[in-house]
């Protein structure tokens, strides 16, 4: 997978609410097209601002206790947490433009 990283239900309160820094979550599924087109973009990301930010991604239907407990309704939905809270979410497939305004205005 490269610089994002998978989780799961069982590491989602460790990998993301306990992170010393900001995490983007993307919540995806593997029948889902647009999460295929953002998923190079976070790769990107994570390889630049990795040092600002941590990327991780959820599989809904692998792990389906997380994304029910913050009301996932559609894939991707992209959320940044921060100190452990949901702080911005937005859903769909974004520029790459987007995405780092996403993070940065968590920053």
């Amino acid at each position: 997978m490269g610089a994002t990283k998978a989780v799961t239900d069982a590491s989602f309160a460790t990998d993301v609410l306990k992170s010393d820094k900001p995490v983007l979550v993307d919540f995806w599924a593997e029948w889902c097209g647009p999460c295929r087109k953002v998923s190079p973009l976070l790769e990107e990301i994570a390889g630049e601002m990795g040092d600002q930010v941590t990327i991780v991604k959820l599989n809904i239907d692998e792990n389906p206790e997380t994304a029910r407990a913050y009301r996932v309704m559609s894939v991707p939905t992209l959320t940044v947490f921060k100190n452990g809270e949901p702080v911005q979410s937005i859903a769909g497939a974004k520029p790459k433009g987007e995405l780092v305004k996403l993070i940065q205005s968590a920053l």
